[in-house]
């Protein structure tokens, strides 16, 4: 899945941005990033407390052949958890990773067919699952000139891990909308929906709306992408955050 006012330059590789702009767009592009992203969730708990989660998830592609890509996301969270009405649990949260594979040829509907997986990383209990989980992954996005349209969904389930913690079924899915303005300027609303399918009824669904706004540009000679997002959930568990600020920098590091 993020700030300057310099313009990018064109891209070594084409002799243009707008190869750039589209791969940064695309989850499953064939180009070697490392993003930063900091989600603060508010109203969290009976005591309206907030979460600061701070995902670093680097992402490498890896050439099979010549058809086909392997490419690897991960994602490292560092979580600084509410605990009661004035303490908070900091440290490592479940390492999650995605592999996916694509074709290596350019097509108008770009397709990654891949596997999840969960792995109980988290250095506190309230932190994680304390449960080993996997499952399939799709991601599917077209991109006309100038717009990004696709979705990713993926469901896990947990298949070892701590006897004496509740079983992991949960579906994770993110829809993604982004317009390209001018001046590496582009504009986009990517809700992540999910459901915790071992929860209570009504409590087991998580669906915001919201939108946000980016830019790509350069320091020095590294391209950079930086996006501000916020998020309202319209429906959430008991005790789910209300809300979500989203704040992305992504490193990147084209061929």
């Amino acid at each position: 899945m993020t700030f300057s006012s310099i313009v990018l330059g064109q891209d070594e590789e084409t002799g243009n941005s707008d190869n750039l702009e589209q791969k940064i767009q695309n989850p499953v592009a064939d180009l070697i990033s490392l993003p930063f992203q900091n989600n603060i969730d508010f109203g969290v708990g009976p005591d309206n407390r907030t979460r600061n989660t701070l995902n670093i998830q680097p992402v490498l592609p890896f050439k099979i052949n010549e058809n086909f890509n392997l490419i690897t996301r991960t994602i490292v969270p560092v979580i600084s958890q509410p605990v009661g009405s004035s303490n908070s649990e900091f440290g490592l949260g479940d390492v999650n990773l995605s592999l996916f594979l694509t074709s290596a040829k350019p097509k108008k509907t770009i397709i990654g067919y891949g596997l999840a997986l969960g792995l109980p990383t988290a250095t506190d209990p309230v932190l994680g699952t304390g449960k080993w989980s996997a499952g399939p992954s799709v991601v599917v996005l077209v991109q006309p000139k100038g717009l990004t349209v696709g979705g990713l969904v993926q469901n896990t389930w947990s298949y070892a891990g701590a006897s004496d913690r509740p079983d992991v079924n949960f579906f994770y899915s993110q829809v993604f909308v982004v317009k390209n303005l001018s001046n590496g300027w582009y504009v986009n609303s990517a809700p992540i929906i999910t459901a915790n399918w071992e929860a209570s009824s009504g409590n087991q669904w998580t669906v915001p709306i919201g939108a946000g706004a980016g830019k790509l540009f350069r320091a020095g000679k590294l391209p950079i992408n930086a996006q501000l997002g916020y998020y309202y959930n319209v429906v959430t568990p008991d005790f789910g955050p209300e809300s979500q600020l989203r704040i992305q920098v992504v490193l990147l590091f084209p061929k």
